[in-house]
């Protein structure tokens, strides 16, 4: 048993009561009170999280260009589906930001489509709801909110950015050829502490048989349990229309690979990461790499259909990443201005300590066919001149 950082908020008090109760957390239980607590919750209570003055950037947060380039695709899934009315389904939208670019780009640039929209934000937030509702002020008539269990989706897109990162992961480690978990448990000289256990549900071991990937015997790895459940019920709420799903992950075989011995759990609070959920429980964001195969398959189950997996940079390329650059810099003052353009926006595309290559976009669609879609179109048929 590792002991770890003291527990001082009042979230961690709270969950010191509820150990004593049970005798231990799942760390899915845990984890889940640290972000959603209804008080104490960090998704839950008033603060900056996104952006310079909060914990981490978003690609939305980055640079409108992203908002933009996500438009310019509604634009043609709108076009393919046709329709009276096109619905937009955001949920997790944080500070509203991907929100608000996208809708300035469709009034600016396809107001006809801009017209029959409908852009409906799932947030379980009541600080994000209003902060959402306050950036969104001047598109209030193409705007609604609702609960997860509130909407549907005949003719549209259901979108999600970083989003899936944020869900609650049972931890699993194989000893001896069995499955254990790992649970928080109350130390003597009152700190959180872990220890191995059976697992908490059968569910676990079926999640991997269903997945055809898992870690290797010692590998310590999250299993999130409710992504999977969570696209089921996104495809049954669609009749026809599109999901994308942008978020950093991997597929389930890169993701559970022998090298990755320790997991991806880590923590966000002022631009700094650490792997300690148990210190300043409630004051930071605890997040996981996404299993995109398990996204893939558990839409499979519901009739989505994948159209299009890979890099973020990828994604934003074919969109006309290089061409909005362009014409972004043709607006600069000076080299000076376009140079620290350049510098912003290559934050969306390069990889290491960018967000271009961990971050990956899952496209799917339901009753759909197989259309060519923008964001497919190949690095090699993207013009470079002027760069």
């Amino acid at each position: 048993m590792d002991s770890v950082s003291p527990a001082i908020s009042p979230l961690a008090a709270e969950l010191r009561e509820r150990i004593n109760a049970t005798g231990g957390l799942p760390f899915a239980d845990f984890m889940a009170a640290c972000l959603y607590h209804p008080y104490y919750g960090y998704y839950m209570t008033s603060r900056d999280r996104i952006g310079k003055g909060g914990d981490f950037f978003t690609s939305s947060s980055v640079h409108a260009v992203f908002g933009r380039l996500i438009a310019r695709q509604l634009v043609q899934m709108a076009d393919l589906l046709g329709g009276e009315t096109f619905r937009v389904v955001e949920q997790g939208a944080g500070e509203g930001h991907l929100a608000l670019d996208i809708l300035e780009a469709l009034a600016a640039d396809a107001p006809e489509l801009y017209a029959r929209l409908n852009y409906t934000l799932v947030e379980a937030s009541p600080d994000c709801r209003a902060r959402q509702a306050r950036r969104l002020a001047a598109h209030g008539g193409r705007v609604d909110w609702c609960g997860a269990d509130e909407w549907v989706i005949a003719n549209g897109c259901f979108l999600s950015n970083e989003l899936v990162d944020a869900f609650p992961v049972h931890v699993v480690e194989k000893q001896g050829g069995r499955w254990r978990e790992r649970y928080v448990v109350n130390a003597r000289d009152g700190r959180f502490a872990e220890e191995l256990r059976d697992p908490s549900t059968p569910t676990l071991e079926d999640h991997f048989r269903w997945l055809g990937a898992a870690p290797i015997e010692g590998n310590r790895a999250e299993v999130n349990l409710l992504a999977p459940a969570w696209m089921r019920q996104v495809g049954e709420r669609i009749e026809r229309g599109f999901v994308i799903t942008i978020d950093y992950g991997y597929p389930a075989a890169e993701l559970y690979a022998p090298h990755r011995r320790d997991g991806t759990l880590l923590c966000y609070r002022q631009h700094q990461a650490d792997d300690d959920p148990y210190s300043d429980v409630g004051g930071k964001d605890i997040t996981s790499h996404v299993d995109f195969t398990a996204l893939q398959l558990a839409g499979e189950e519901v009739g989505l259909e994948c159209l299009w997996f890979g890099e973020q940079y990828r994604f934003l390329m074919g969109l006309g990443f290089f061409e909005e650059l362009l014409r972004l810099q043709e607006q600069c003052s000076d080299e000076r201005e376009a140079r620290a353009l350049r510098l912003t926006l290559k934050h969306l595309i390069v990889p290491e300590q960018g967000m271009g290559e961990t971050f990956k976009v899952l496209v799917q669609g339901k009753g759909v066919g197989h259309p060519e879609l923008l964001c497919t179109r190949p690095i090699s048929a993207i013009p470079l001149q002027g760069l």
